[in-house]
């Protein structure tokens, strides 16, 4: 966790500005997202387009897409005795 100073200054960590490519001297943008704060890199010293975003929302869902398929849980059938059918009457009401 970073603390701003007194001058508003903020220190990234180390292993983020590794993971992201980020050198004393270059540029990063501060905008509004709702509750939050979104920081956003310019690369090679420009803002990625749109299609350049698009392309890592596609990436970042299939890497989700496949994350999730093992998630489904398998439901066991079993007879229970009951049917939900018969926990209501005709007005949908318990009886």
């Amino acid at each position: 966790m970073s603390k701003v100073t007194s001058k508003l200054q903020v220190t990234l960590p180390k292993a983020l500005a590794d993971q992201y490519g980020i050198h004393p001297g270059d540029d990063i943008e501060w905008k509004p997202a709702g509750d939050g704060i979104r920081v956003e890199i310019p690369r090679s010293g420009r803002l990625m387009t749109v299609a350049e975003r698009l392309a890592l929302f596609d990436a970042a869902t299939e890497r989700q897409r496949r994350r999730q398929a093992g998630w489904r849980r398998k439901w066991k059938k079993t007879d229970r005795g009951w049917t939900r059918e018969d926990l209501y009457d005709d007005r949908g009401l318990a009886r």
